[in-house]
């Protein structure tokens, strides 16, 4: 059933996770549920399921069954970080990476941008990152059976990088659709140069996909260079569109010269999935502590609202109000003054959260 046209509250996956993982996904949930209530709407009906070190201990596992059999009957979720290097050695892999690809959320969508307020090494900064999510260098996701690093003597790694035509024509999409909603420019990152088969397919899609998109522009950079150009003119960037790796670090980076990777938010989707996912880690040594900077998760909480709104299969328009009332409310908290700890500020996570709660309702 439509749940626009029935009324009923939106279904949202809460994932708590490892570390500030808790702290930061409560925070999220709170905010959200003022948003939607400001704009007339129920509270969505949460689904709590577990994940990291609470599920082994649990069941065994840091991802059971259950877990992703819960997130396949929501609109929705939001993942807290994990902390997987503490894991015991046979639970190391990431359980966020199996939940990417179990439900093949191949975009990962990471916005930096300035916000006032927060010193920010590029004060004009604003762009949005669009990351190949399934490919790339990345071990454990590269083979049928077993990593895509493997050791044919102790004293040789290898690492096998996976580019597809079919990945690279749906990234490309995500970039240039996202783009024609903003500024109209795509940045195609890339290093060709040495990889010219791996990179050169990437490249050469991306291109093939803008004939497509007349309105939007194109240009393609060496990732080294875009570093550096990021570094020193990222006023100059839109949308960037890259494979995996290169898309991670230079996310990174354009979050810091945004201010901080505390602030830093992504989605990770496909066309008929999304997960809220913080960029920042589990940070084990401030959990408990009411210090994290819930800031990131809420900005992600609010990218997974915006894509609600415009699903195809189930549209929520209001959904996307809800959305800007959380950034508007995010900015003007920090336009007052109030920030936590890591940005120089002296709000625990419980006090910022309270004024980005009261915020929601100002417009």
């Amino acid at each position: 059933m439509n749940r626009t046209v029935s009324g009923r509250p939106l279904r949202l996956g809460l994932v708590d996770g490892d570390g500030i993982g808790p702290e930061v996904v409560e925070s999220a949930r709170r905010v959200v549920d003022e948003a939607l209530t400001a704009e007339g709407r129920p509270a969505p009906e949460w689904v709590p399921l577990p994940m990291g070190r609470r599920a082994i201990d649990e069941f065994g596992t840091t991802l059971p069954e259950s877990t992703l059999d819960g997130l396949a009957d929501t609109d929705g979720w939001i993942l807290g970080p994990h902390d997987n290097a503490a894991y015991p050695p046979q639970h190391r892999i990431a359980p966020g990476g199996v939940i990417r690809r179990h439900f093949g959320l191949y975009a990962n969508i990471r916005p930096a941008r300035a916000l006032p307020g927060i010193r920010a090494a590029a004060p004009d900064i604003d762009l949005v990152i669009v990351r190949e999510n399934s490919e790339g260098f990345y071990a454990d996701r590269n083979m049928a059976v077993g990593s895509g690093e493997f050791c044919p003597t102790p004293d040789i790694a290898l690492s096998v990088g996976l580019v597809t035509r079919a990945a690279c024509e749906r990234i490309a999409h995500e970039s240039f659709r996202l783009a024609a909603e903003r500024r109209g420019r795509v940045t195609i990152v890339h290093k060709a140069n040495v990889l010219p088969l791996t990179m050169g397919l990437f490249r050469d899609t991306c291109y093939a996909v803008a004939g497509e998109y007349p309105g939007v522009a194109v240009a393609e950079e060496h990732v080294d260079a875009a570093a550096a150009h990021l570094v020193r003119a990222p006023g100059d960037y839109d949308v960037l569109v890259t494979e995996n790796l290169f898309g991670d670090i230079l996310s990174d980076l354009a979050a810091q010269l945004a201010g901080s990777l505390g602030t830093a938010a992504s989605l990770n989707c496909s066309r008929t999935r999304a997960m809220a996912q913080a960029v920042h880690g589990a940070a084990p040594d401030l959990a408990g502590r009411n210090r994290a900077n819930p800031v990131a998760l809420q900005l992600s909480a609010a990218m997974l609202l915006r894509w609600i709104a415009t699903r195809q299969d189930r549209p929520y328009p209001a959904a996307a109000a809800a959305a800007d009332r959380i950034d508007r409310a995010v900015a003007a908290t920090f336009a007052a003054g109030i920030a936590t700890a890591d940005l120089g500020g002296q709000a625990s996570t419980g006090e910022f959260t309270e004024q980005v709660t009261a915020r929601v309702h100002r417009w």
